[in-house]
């Protein structure tokens, strides 16, 4: 149980992390101080979503056991009594004192991120009450009950020790967070000149991304079920096309950590079916997504983001095949689920140029 006095000097770290970015955007030269803060709060959120994913791949999750503080102190230094007794209990378990550090940092930039978009919360809604803009405050409102949901799946994934349904959850509300600060971003800059018929790419774009998000959420059941190596081979499988794969135990949502929903250890194949299936939509994600990115390369107004889906596209086949052949070295890995971030972000991009084709004029307005 973390003290109160704990608990407040876990409020003032998040505050000095958030306060290193508001100084920035405050002693900037751009005059749109919030839009300034919203493009920073976007990028801090991409850089938390990586860091998420070292977190997950360095096996810190459960570095320090309880939530918010660490075995009920603000910082591992002040906790490092039962730390130590921990690892001397389990010297190959989950807790030491660099997985500590690891997993407070990630709670420190994740409560800083929080502050930073209650900031913005409360910035946009002054702004909209003396009428200096008609830009809905609602939309950031949003976010910050999104970033909250963060932050209680943030609690559930150390207090149900990394239940994979919770932990990929996590990670999706994580990208969730980055694409809902990127089109906030993007609202709050000037509008750009888009081809009307960039609205026949509509459909196209909203199908891209349905498809990206399942991707996503394929490839972190992969990683939170450490099914990377199932399949150590490429382009095959265990060397066949088809392999053996246990679909009914992988794909079993509910259900503990390397366990079956009966509580029985998760057979190989069950890993080897998660991997695969990750493998097999990726064509499916990859002819999506680069046929939108031809498609939008052939409009004024969309080239530059098409030309940035493209090269990410490739970036993700790259890393996600040295994933494989390289034996899943931490910095590819790390690149490979800041590179599936990276596209979500662009196709929010791409999203918003189409949707100013179709509103134009009023936007001309504003």
């Amino acid at each position: 149980m973390i003290q109160p006095d704990a608990l407040l000097w876990l409020a003032l770290k998040a505050v000095a992390v958030a306060a290193l970015p508001l100084a920035y955007v405050w002693r900037s030269r751009d005059p749109y101080k919030l839009r300034k803060l919203a493009w920073v709060t976007a990028f801090l959120t991409l850089d938390l979503v990586m860091f998420g994913s070292f977190t997950r791949l360095t096996d810190s999750g459960l570095g320090c056991p309880d939530w918010p503080g660490c075995y009920g102190h603000s910082n591992p230094l002040s906790a490092g009594e039962p730390i130590r007794a921990a690892q001397t209990a389990q010297p190959t378990g989950p807790v030491t004192m660099t997985k500590a550090w690891i997993e407070m940092l990630h709670r420190y930039f994740a409560m800083a991120v929080g502050f930073l978009i209650i900031v913005l919360m409360v910035l946009a809604w002054m702004r909209w009450r003396s009428n200096r803009s008609r830009l809905s405050p609602w939309l950031i409102t949003a976010i910050f009950v999104t970033v909250c949901l963060q932050g209680a799946f943030g609690a559930w994934t150390v207090t149900m020790k990394l239940q994979p349904a919770i932990v990929t959850t996590h990670l999706l509300g994580g990208i969730a967070l980055l694409a809902l600060l990127t089109w906030f971003a993007l609202r709050e800059s000037p509008p750009r000149s888009v081809d009307r018929r960039a609205l026949d790419l509509r459909s196209h774009a909203l199908l891209g991304l349905i498809v990206l998000a399942v991707q996503i959420a394929l490839g972190g059941w992969v990683s939170t079920n450490y099914a990377v190596l199932a399949c150590p081979d490429f382009p095959l499988c265990q060397g066949v096309v088809l392999p053996q794969a246990d679909f009914r135990h992988g794909f079993t949502l509910w259900r503990d950590l390397g366990m079956t929903g009966a509580g029985a250890p998760i057979p190989f194949q069950a890993l080897v079916a998660i991997h695969w299936t990750h493998r097999l939509f990726s064509l499916a994600a990859f002819a999506v997504l680069g046929l939108l990115a031809w498609r939008a390369w052939r409009l004024p107004g969309l080239r530059g983001p098409s030309r940035w889906l493209a090269a990410l596209l490739a970036a993700q086949f790259l890393t996600g095949l040295s994933n494989v052949v390289l034996d899943w070295p931490l910095v590819l890995a790390v690149a490979h689920n800041g590179g599936a971030a990276l596209l979500v972000a662009m196709m929010v991009v791409l999203l918003h140029r189409i949707f100013l084709a179709g509103h134009s004029d009023a936007l001309a307005e504003r």
